[in-house]
């Protein structure tokens, strides 16, 4: 069982939940370490204060706010723990919302909560009244040092917790945006629908896998073992420039059509 890396209540109204906040996702990156290319001795890094020259360990190392005049105010762990902040154990709900008003591009990082104690019927009560009603609760809670707006939403039986961006903290993408002089055909639109309806389906995640990770792990597994190193992949038949679109997308549909009836016969 992974281990809560937050204890406090969600409190709405007079309500309160006791409940503990799980990581509901598990990096599965693979890991480096830093080495010498010519004999693959690890890198060490020393932490040296600048002002007395000495070699510090992680346990001396605090957090420094340096002021436009250069002052430098120091803040240790239990300056952190005692801020006069609410939310530093109470996920604190502003407000209840239609989950469709919600952008995606604010969502961060997924939790569980899990209550505790007494908050077993108080948190089936708002997992029940939040599902019956299409709604999500807006909220804010302190974690890992900083205050973030999340979102609370009825997930199965679970409470999931989203937490998410600050609306200045997403960019404009306003530049990004294609010209406005470029228009389609509705033939084009037509055979875009056509190659839509191929490759349409229902989202089973268990399908898909991180190609990116396996090849690494294939090099890895190669080097250790004194291997010749995996040719890599050429590239797809028709990836380049896009020359002509509406023959393009006639080739995609043609051939999505072919992998479309290839897996019904293996199958």
């Amino acid at each position: 069982m992974p281990r809560a890396i937050w204890n406090g209540s969600i409190s709405f109204g007079l309500v309160t939940i006791p409940v503990k906040l799980y990581g509901a996702t598990d990096d599965k990156d693979v890991s480096f370490r830093q080495v010498h290319g010519e004999d693959g001795g690890r890198v060490r890094y020393q932490r040296v204060c600048e002002k007395c020259g000495e070699v510090l360990q992680w346990g001396d190392i605090a957090k420094g706010f340096e002021a436009s005049d250069g002052r430098m105010a120091v803040l240790t762990d239990e300056d952190f723990s005692s801020l006069p902040l609410r939310t530093l154990k109470t996920v604190d709900v502003v407000q209840f919302v239609d989950e469709a008003e919600i952008d995606d591009a604010y969502l961060q990082k997924s939790y569980y909560l899990e209550p505790q104690n007494m908050g077993q019927k108080p948190y089936v009560l708002l997992r029940e009244a939040l599902a019956k009603q299409d709604k999500v609760a807006v909220v804010k809670v302190a974690l890992r040092q900083r205050e973030s707006l999340a979102l609370i939403r009825p997930k199965d039986d679970l409470l999931v917790m989203h937490t998410m961006f600050w609306p200045d903290e997403l960019r404009d993408g306003e530049f990004a945006k294609p010209s406005d002089e470029v228009t389609v055909s509705d033939a084009e639109l037509e055979m875009a629908n056509l190659l839509i309806k191929q490759l349409e389906g229902s989202f089973d995640p268990e399908q898909y896998t991180d190609s990116y990770r396996e090849a690494i792990t294939e090099v890895v597994e190669a080097k250790l073992a004194g291997a010749p190193i995996p040719e890599a992949a050429g590239e797809e038949e028709g990836a380049g420039e896009v020359v002509d679109l509406m023959a393009t997308l006639k080739a995609s549909v043609e051939a999505a059509k072919k992998r479309r009836a290839g897996a019904k016969k293996a199958s």
